[in-house]
């Protein structure tokens, strides 16, 4: 067996290197949809000194959320990785106690403007050419679970850890695009449908006027008179997994089934629930019981069978309807990805106005990670996550180089990879928004 490398000298200290070479790009990107010009002209504080601006500590905060540093201690790699800064345009890197003290900083004073800001952005995206004359909304809770005495963390439903203080965000995805709308961070004691309808109407004052049509996919916890009664004022449609009142129940072994594919049949009713006022369309999904089934669809089991019931104003025919529906299953996969690629359950301190900001800082690292994918990747990365896009192109080894006075950056013949990079240039470089 051929013998490694025996004599070997080791030295430390060399600047040119980094682990973080795919940087640059995000840096480029940032730049050419102006999010980096905003955040400097925009989004001004309070400062004691001017070691570090607004903008720097922003950039500080997102870089790290997409390569990977998931707690904000491990950020003090990035202090002396010199070609790290130089790439990411970052003259110094502040230590995690500067950036814990802006986020405490900048909930009061600027997390409005930063919304605000990032909503723009969004309505840039939603202008590009191509898109869709309709958008789907898609919404869902979670429960981060927390470990230590956080504000605003309170016992409420929590199926992994009974019992623990937890945080339960509410979010709004865009069904097509993936693309993040509106979202709020909430104790853990509240119900799931609790500010749906504050939710629902920041989503809406964001649709351009191109769009004509808005649908609502949600499941069982914002079955609610009010959200329904509203969608329809605002004459959007909806697909609503219906709670199982024992009225339904009642229905269930009386109804006319109709076998669409193996194993599921389909039937509907129309009924008004107690307070509503109007009877609505309600599908019926029937699947034998020793089929497996995901928790958000399994919601009923009577005699051989699991039933799903959907509470709809579409006139899809109800096989379609479930398909459709079946399509939110999109945003549990969403949630599992903020969740471990992303550090949506690391809270990094104990006041909840700087833990809202940076729970809205790494929603919007995700859209940036959305567009970035959508605009100047080729097809095959397109829906890849985070974690493949990290290991792909974001964490390319690199050397700075300088020759004729000019830098160099020096990376490895990657095949695949060194196609997606060039390709992602190109793009970035004809980018137009």
């Amino acid at each position: 067996m051929p013998k490694g490398p025996r004599k070997l000298v080791i030295t430390f200290g060399n600047q040119t290197l980094t682990h973080y070479g795919g940087v640059y790009l995000l840096h480029r990107f940032l730049t050419r949809i102006g999010l980096k010009n905003a955040i400097a002209t925009e989004i001004r504080l309070i400062q004691r000194n001017n070691r570090y601006t607004v903008g720097e500590l922003l950039l500080a905060i997102l870089y790290p959320i997409i390569l990977g540093l998931e707690r904000i201690e491990t950020t003090q790699l990035l202090q002396h990785n010199g070609v790290f800064r130089y790439l990411s345009g970052l003259p110094t890197y502040p230590d995690p106690s500067t950036s814990r003290r802006f986020l405490l900083r900048v909930a009061p004073q600027a997390l409005t403007r930063l919304r605000k800001l990032h909503d723009r952005l969004l309505a840039k995206m939603i202008a590009k050419p191509g898109l869709p004359s309709r958008v789907i909304f898609d919404l869902d809770s979670t429960v981060l679970v927390v470990y230590g005495k956080q504000q605003g963390a309170e016992v409420g439903y929590n199926p992994t850890k009974r019992g623990r203080r937890s945080y339960h965000p509410l979010l709004c995805f865009e069904g097509r695009t993936k693309d993040f709308w509106h979202g709020e961070l909430r104790p853990g004691n509240v119900h799931t449908a609790s500010g749906t309808l504050d939710l629902l109407k920041a989503c809406f004052a964001k649709i351009p006027s191109e769009i004509k049509s808005v649908i609502i996919r949600a499941d069982k916890g914002f079955y609610d008179r009010t959200i329904v009664e509203w969608l329809e004022e605002c004459k959007a449609r909806f697909v609503i997994v219906a709670r199982l009142t024992r009225p339904i129940k009642r229905k269930l072994a009386h109804l006319k089934y109709v076998s669409v594919s193996t194993g599921v049949q389909t039937a509907e009713f129309y009924y008004q629930p107690l307070h509503w006022f109007h009877p609505y369309r309600f599908v019926v999904i029937r699947r034998p019981q020793p089929e497996e089934s995901e928790p958000q669809l399994t919601l009923f089991k009577l005699g051989r069978y699991h039933y799903q019931i959907l509470v709809t104003n579409l006139d899809l025919k109800p096989v379609n309807l479930w398909r459709f529906y079946n399509g939110r299953a999109g945003i549990e996969r969403i949630i599992r990805e903020l969740k471990g690629d992303y550090p949506l359950g690391k809270i990094p301190t104990r006041h909840f106005f700087a833990n809202d900001a940076y729970f809205h800082l790494l929603l919007l690292a995700y859209n940036l990670v959305n567009w970035f994918k959508r605009l100047c990747l080729p097809r095959e990365f397109q829906a890849a996550t985070l974690d493949t896009l990290r290991n792909r192109i974001l964490l390319m080894p690199a050397l700075l180089l300088r020759t004729g006075n000019r830098p160099r950056l020096a990376m490895p013949a990657g095949g695949p990879r060194e196609n997606a990079w060039k390709h992602a240039l190109h793009k970035i470089e004809k980018l137009r928004l």
